[in-house]
């Protein structure tokens, strides 16, 4: 017991002098990179949302998102936290920091951070080669993907994330960035907020090019407002990949296939 928490300490104070042996995960798409490096071996807890990796369906779980089971992650004895912030509420990050658990905050909001993260992350389990791997062909097929979907003027996209009320995503918000990755822009990239409410107005004034939802009846309803460019073209395009919504390794190929759903015949 004194030498785990020996090794903690170490960590604390250096970052990673030693490769970690007690990983606990609080966010799915941490718990996905951790898998993307072949790091799963490492993980002894993970915050559940959604379905898990095959590997990782036996593995105890610590909460899920905003009700993290803390006497269930200190019996794990982890020596590190990989955290994203929205997955723990305010109260509940302020009992991990007094806990003085070495923790890694990912919290990307473009892809270039993204890919920096999963090096960082890579380092933090004491795997620094596997991350610096990963992130240079992450890296390569971003490039790749840029040029061949580059427009001289970019496509004007609102990507609409609910409708009652009418919420979209912000310039500050990674599936931003993904969309400029396609050729494209987000008619509110101007908007700070990750999640912003908008008014139906404001959509017709932005007049986009192409209307993105994850729900058919959400795309029908634009058909009442045929002046939008996108609805006069016929531009009402169904999303049904949720690997936009965890920014983990996958979701560059999640981004490739936006390109080809935004841009079929590039």
């Amino acid at each position: 017991m004194l030498r785990h928490w020996l090794a903690v300490l170490l960590l604390a104070v250096s970052g990673s002098v030693y490769a970690v042996e007690r990983v606990v995960s609080l966010a799915p798409s941490l718990t996905e990179i951790v898998v993307e490096l072949g790091s799963a071996d490492l993980l002894v807890g993970v915050l559940d949302a959604g379905e898990r990796p095959a590997e990782l369906k036996d593995l105890p779980s610590v909460g899920r998102y905003g009700q993290l089971d803390m006497e269930r992650l200190l019996s794990l004895k982890p020596d590190l936290l990989l955290l994203w912030p929205g997955s723990v509420g305010p109260a509940q990050r302020e009992q991990l920091k007094r806990l003085n658990i070495p923790t890694y905050v990912a919290d990307p909001h473009n892809l270039k951070q993204l890919t920096a993260q999963i090096e960082a992350i890579a380092t933090q389990l004491g795997r620094p080669d596997r991350g610096v791997t990963l992130a240079a062909d992450l890296r390569q097929k971003l490039d790749d993907l840029r040029q061949r979907y580059r427009r001289d003027t970019s496509l004007q996209v609102f990507y609409q994330v609910w409708d009652r009320p009418l919420y979209t995503v912000g310039g500050g918000q990674i599936i931003s960035d993904a969309l400029e990755v396609c050729g494209a822009r987000n008619v509110f990239a101007d908007l700070t907020l990750p999640a912003p409410q908008v008014s139906v107005e404001a959509v017709l004034q932005r007049n986009p090019e192409v209307i993105l939802a994850s729900d058919q009846a959400q795309l029908e309803a634009w058909k009442a407002w045929p002046q939008v460019t996108a609805v006069a073209r016929g531009q009402l395009l169904l999303v049904t990949d949720k690997g936009l919504e965890r920014p983990s390794g996958q979701m560059i190929e999640a981004t490739a296939r936006l390109c080809q759903l935004i841009a079929p015949n590039r």
